[in-house]
C-alpha cells in the first residue's frame, strides 16, 4: 500500500522491461545485432539518432527501421520514446544494470528453451506418430537426409546416429542440382524416404530440394519449427519444434530432443538389426581403437 491507502503499482525493473520488448520476437541475426547493442548500452543508446545508432551497429537505417517493425513499432522514433524512461530509470537504479539485463537475458534464454522442450514433451505425449514415422524411416533403404545452410548440424548429427542402426544412410547438405542428383539416385536405389531438417530462417533452397525429392516420389518427414509456410505444404509429414531465438543465434535442444526421439523409434522398429549393427560397430571400434 502507498502512503494514501492505494495498492502499489509494481514496476519491474528496467533489465525486465527492456527484455520485454523482444520476447517472443523472431528477430534475424542482424536484428539480434541491434537487440544486443541496446541491451550492452541502454543509456547511451536510447538517446541515439537513427543514424547513430545504425553507424554503431553497423546496420543500415532501413534495418533498424525493421528492427522496429519487428518489435510492433510504427518505426525507430517510436522505439525510442518507449526506451527512453527505460534508460532513465536505469540511471536511477542500481549501478549494475548492464550486468543485470546480461544476466536476466541469459537465463530468459534458458527458460523459453525449457518452455520448447515441454512442447516437445507434449508432442510425445501420443507416440504412436513418431514411432510410425520411425517404421518408415527404418524400412527405407536407402535413407536420405537433407540439411541446408543452419540445418546442415541438425542433418548431420541425425545422419552419424542412424548409420549405427541403418544399412544405408546418405547425406544430402549442398542444394540445387547436388541436392537433386543425390535424391534421384537415392529413389533409383529403392528409397522411398527423405528426412528434411529446416530451421529458420528457411532457405529458399530447401523448398526446392524438398519438392525435387517428392517430384522424384520419395515421401517428406519435415522437421521444422511451428511457422506456418510452403515447405510444411510440401512435406508429407510435419513434426515441429521451436528454436531458441533469445541469443544472438538460435540454439536447438528442442529439435535435437526430437530427432533422439526419431532415432530411438527407428531403432525400435528393427530391434533385431539394431542390436546386431550397434555390436558389429562396437567390435570394429574397439579392434581399431577409435575411442580412448
Amino acid at each position: 500500500m502507498t502512503p494514501s491507502g492505494q495498492p502499489a503499482t509494481e514496476v519491474r525493473p528496467p533489465a525486465d522491461r527492456l527484455l520485454a520488448l523482444f520476447d517472443g520476437r523472431r528477430l534475424s541475426p542482424g536484428q539480434r545485432r541491434i537487440a544486443q547493442y541496446l541491451i550492452d548500452h541502454l543509456t547511451e543508446a536510447a538517446f541515439l539518432s537513427i543514424t547513430e545508432l545504425a553507424e554503431r551497429v553497423g546496420v543500415s537505417q532501413p534495418s533498424v527501421t525493421r528492427f522496429a517493425a519487428s518489435l510492433g513499432f510504427s518505426g525507430y522514433p517510436a522505439l525510442r520514446d518507449v526506451l527512453q524512461p527505460i534508460a532513465l530509470s536505469a540511471v536511477a537504479g542500481a549501478p549494475d544494470t548492464r550486468e543485470q539485463i546480461r544476466r536476466n537475458e541469459l537465463q530468459a534464454a534458458v527458460d523459453a528453451e525449457i518452455e520448447n522442450l515441454e512442447n516437445v514433451r507434449r508432442l510425445l505425449a501420443d507416440t504412436n506418430q513418431v514411432l510410425d514415422i520411425g517404421r518408415e524411416l527404418a524400412a527405407s533403404v536407402p535413407l536420405t537426409i537433407l540439411g541446408l545452410r543452419i540445418s546442415v548440424s541438425l542433418a548431420e548429427y541425425f545422419a552419424y546416429a542412424a548409420r549405427r542402426i541403418h544399412p544405408d544412410v546418405r547425406l544430402v547438405t549442398r542444394g540445387g542440382s547436388v541436392a537433386f542428383d543425390a535424391l534421384l539416385q537415392s529413389r533409383a536405389a529403392g528409397g522411398t524416404w527423405v528426412l528434411a531438417f529446416a530451421m529458420p530462417r528457411h532457405a529458399k533452397e530447401t523448398l526446392l530440394a524438398v519438392r525435387a525429392a517428392r517430384s522424384t516420389g520419395l515421401r517428406v518427414v519435415l522437421i521444422t519449427d511451428p511457422t506456418l509456410g510452403p515447405l510444411v505444404d510440401e512435406a508429407d509429414v510435419a513434426l515441429t519444434a521451436a528454436t531458441g531465438s533469445r541469443l544472438v543465434f538460435d540454439s536447438y535442444a528442442a529439435p535435437g530432443m526430437l530427432s533422439a526421439a526419431l532415432l530411438q523409434a527407428m531403432a525400435d522398429a528393427d530391434p533385431e538389426r539394431t542390436q546386431a549393427r550397434l555390436e558389429d560397430y562396437e567390435h570394429v571400434a574397439d579392434q581399431h581403437g577409435f575411442f580412448l
